[in-house]
């Protein structure tokens, strides 16, 4: 979650009031040191009996425990510093106020003699936090506090401050990790969140507006929550929810047990205001270990995916699918070709077992699968129609045609800085393009680059390539490749719901 000045203001302004009423307190007390003899000695003869040792000495040994657990992890724990482009469209400077946002009116009021305005690189600062997990400076953090950055800083609880690279990220679960070099770095071990319960003391630790090395203390409120902001693509959705304080900037640190072992990532509240307000979300080390593991062996992760929609088995729904009790997961949609359709998956079945394990939910199906390699073949328990069917299935990767393309074909990215996918039905929904734009998704932008410097940014649509029309990424890619060395290339860009020509200027970064 990235601090913005506005946050700093927003910060400043309250401070104010807070000062205000120290000062209104300030007079109350001398007011109050000024009572009747007789009224001194009244309350003086109704002061309360002292506490009790024992009391005393239990509540002191629980604080001695939370110092020295925080003792331990504060040194581990690290403020994320990024800074980033943001491409910002100027066409809606100038355009009357309550129109910015319908289509058409900002290029129609931008435009300059005919010519749209070219979108602008704006520089911006954000931090967030995370967490060394081995000795050799391997750092777990939110994907979403390194997106976009062309520069990452840690600072540890020392004060002494790293370049940190991005070994690799995944958007899917939210997770990426850093790298630091050097040795002996101080570090806190991967926990098993599958031992949580609710009511257990967690610790939640960050960065909060900029607060450095805040701790929070609070309880496990509930486990395999779901996140509730249904437009949020980050699955699965299994998190831990605590109302130990998680701010903005307190993304990416760490929620700890009271072994001072790492049970979660902190990366998401919800609250009206944007402050915290009861209720704060965390990755399960459940999810993050195997992505992790994966990244550091990989640089990537390789999802796998049944291809099939799942909701919730209900005690409303359970009687139309003749089960016993309200659990499990019923498919709701089966893709063509995809490995549920091969298996003979139907909509209306209940997926009640995966490989003998119990299914609960559709949540938990979806952590289950998201734990598979691509090629591995499962056996799943399913009813339909009341009976009993056993339906091996083999999962394959998520993307995996996108992923090969860029694999097989390097050279568009290292010599004009961009990578590609094609746009696919889920991305077109994400950057809000409509059916009428076909061409190649820019997934990536290598600062610097001479796609960078052309403006193109992640979410833009390349249609032309040279005046050729592009209607998949292996298109942009050949025709980018085909490019003699030396030559610019023109290429006609969909951004912010409009279309605009770019020069790349040719160049090598690889």
């Amino acid at each position: 979650m990235s601090i913005k000045n506005l946050k700093t203001a927003l910060g400043r302004r309250v401070l104010a009031p807070a000062l205000a009423l120290a000062t209104i307190a300030s007079f109350g007390a001398y007011e109050c040191l000024k009572p009747a003899a007789a009224h001194a000695s009244s309350v003086m003869s109704s002061a309360p009996a002292p506490l009790d040792e024992n009391s005393v000495g239990a509540l002191l040994s629980i604080d001695h425990a939370m110092e020295t657990l925080a003792a331990r992890v504060t040194p581990a724990t690290v403020n994320v510093t990024v800074t980033s482009k943001r491409k910002v469209d100027l066409s809606d400077e100038g355009v009357p106020e309550g129109f910015q946002n319908i289509p058409g009116f900002g290029q129609f009021f931008g435009q300059q003699f005919g010519q749209r305005v070219q979108p602008q690189n704006r520089v911006e600062h954000g931090l967030g936090s995370g967490v060394i997990i081995s000795p050799d400076g391997y750092i777990v953090t939110n994907n979403h506090v390194i997106d976009g950055a062309v520069d990452i800083n840690v600072t540890m609880s020392d004060r002494r401050v790293f370049a940190a690279k991005l070994v690799g990220r995944d958007p899917m679960t939210d997770l990426a990790v850093l790298k630091i070099n050097g040795t002996n770095f101080p570090s806190v071990p991967l926990g098993d969140s599958t031992q949580l319960h609710p009511g257990q003391t967690v610790l939640a630790f960050g960065n909060p507006y900029g607060f450095r090395f805040t701790v929070t203390r609070g309880i496990v409120s509930a486990l395999n929550r779901p996140n509730p902001d249904l437009s949020d693509r980050r699955k699965p959705g299994e998190f831990i929810q605590t109302d130990a304080a998680i701010n903005p900037g307190n993304s990416g640190g760490p929620l700890v047990d009271a072994r001072g072992e790492v049970v979660g990532i902190n990366t998401f509240l919800i609250s009206d205001s944007g402050a915290f307000s009861g209720m704060g979300f965390a990755i399960p080390t459940q999810i993050v270990r195997p992505i992790v593991n994966e990244i550091m062996r990989d640089g990537k992760v390789r999802h796998a995916y049944m291809g099939v929609g799942i909701n919730d088995v209900t005690p409303e729904n359970s009687k139309f699918f003749n089960v016993a009790k309200a659990q499990g997961a019923v498919v709701s949609e089966v893709q063509p070709d995809s490995p549920g359709a091969k298996a003979g998956l139907k909509v209306g079945d209940v997926i009640t077992r995966i490989d003998g394990r119990e299914v609960t939910d559709a949540g938990q199906l979806q952590v289950e699968v998201s734990q598979l390699q691509p090629g591995t073949t499962v056996k799943l328990d399913v009813m339909r129609d009341g009976k009993n069917l056993n339906l091996p299935i083999t999962v394959e990767e998520l993307g995996g045609k996108n992923s090969s393309e860029r694999a097989s074909n390097p050279e568009g990215k290292a010599r004009w800085g961009v990578g590609l996918g094609d746009l696919d039905s889920d991305t077109r929904q994400q950057i809000q393009a409509p059916e009428s734009v076909r061409g190649a998704v820019v997934e990536q932008v290598q600062p610097g680059s001479p796609a960078d410097n052309a403006g193109l940014s992640s979410g833009d649509v390349i249609l032309q390539v040279n005046h050729k029309p592009v209607t998949s990424a292996k298109d942009a890619k050949d025709l980018l490749s085909s490019i003699p060395t030396g030559q610019d290339a023109l290429v006609l860009v969909w951004s912010n719901g409009g279309s605009s020509f770019r020069v790349m200027k040719s160049g090598n970064n690889s």
